[in-house]
């Protein structure tokens, strides 16, 4: 018995091995579609590109009525706290001055202008949200400093003149405006 044994006639060629010729290509199915096959797909794709649609709208809103608190902290950044002493107090009058503006940005300025003394260190402490433990140097600023003379505001040691700039920090970053 021969291996190259064809059971087809005229298959064979003269050495009786079938040609590549006379093969049959495999039959290869369709390739599958990229595009879901049922409807429950489009509609979980559709809910997903809404609810990021959505918390990208959300999140513009917040950046942009967040700005005031940014340009805040930006001119907080700005003031020569550990200058001379004479620098100092000025910066220490443009920081109470600068909680007033950040408070009127957020606030109507009915509720925020009249505020002096106590009612205002009331009203940082009552809005500071997470900034609940800078009311003590936020009080200390807004009832003490501001009604002082300079000669006493030049004897502030730069170790409180910082903790009370890093409460207005923590104040102007953290604190809760009702919505």
């Amino acid at each position: 018995m021969s291996l190259t044994h064809s059971t087809a006639p005229g298959v064979a060629d003269s050495t009786g091995v079938a040609t590549l010729a006379t093969l049959a290509d495999v039959a290869v199915p369709p390739p599958p579609s990229w595009a879901p096959q049922t409807i429950g797909w489009p509609i979980a794709g559709a809910l997903l590109l809404l609810a990021l649609a959505w918390a990208g709208w959300r999140a513009w809103r917040r950046h942009r009525a967040n700005r005031y608190r940014r340009e805040a902290l930006a001119e907080l950044a700005g003031l020569p706290l550990g200058a001379d002493p004479a620098h100092r107090v000025a910066a220490l009058r443009q920081l109470a001055a600068l909680l007033k503006r950040t408070a009127l940005a957020a606030w109507p300025r009915a509720q925020v202008a009249s505020l002096a003394g106590s009612g205002w260190a009331d009203f940082l402490r009552a809005h500071a949200g997470r900034a609940q433990d800078t009311a003590p140097l936020l009080a200390a600023l807004v009832q003490d400093a501001e009604y002082r003379d300079d000669a006493v505001l030049a004897q502030w040691p730069d170790s409180q003149v910082q903790a009370v700039a890093g409460a207005c920090r923590c104040w102007i970053a953290e604190h809760h405006v009702p919505v």
